[in-house]
């Protein structure tokens, strides 16, 4: 009786860590989006609008709306960020 009981634990414990593993993978591969304007200093994801750095974590100033970074797509306005094509509007009327 307790070597049965053992594997059905042991039986249980797997099927239940698969069933998370599953939702963590499905959360890793969720939909992502470029949203401008709400990266905190070093944490943008890539170049800025700028052309003055094109890597991940040079980002000098808090939600510059030159930099950006990806987040889970729907998300980007209501955090306040913009889209690129709203971001690139912005930074032309900055320049000129």
């Amino acid at each position: 009786m307790m070597k049965h009981n053992l594997v059905l634990s042991a039986a249980l414990a797997a099927a239940v860590s698969m069933g998370v593993a599953g939702d963590v993978e499905a959360a890793g591969k969720a939909k992502k989006e470029k949203c401008y304007g709400v990266s905190p200093a070093g944490q943008n994801d890539c170049a800025n609008l700028a052309g003055t750095h094109s890597c991940a974590g040079q980002s000098t100033v808090d939600n510059d709306k030159g930099e950006w970074r990806l987040v889970n797509k729907g998300t980007c306005k209501t955090l306040g960020g913009l889209t690129r094509k709203e971001a690139k509007e912005w930074y032309k009327t900055q320049k000129g």
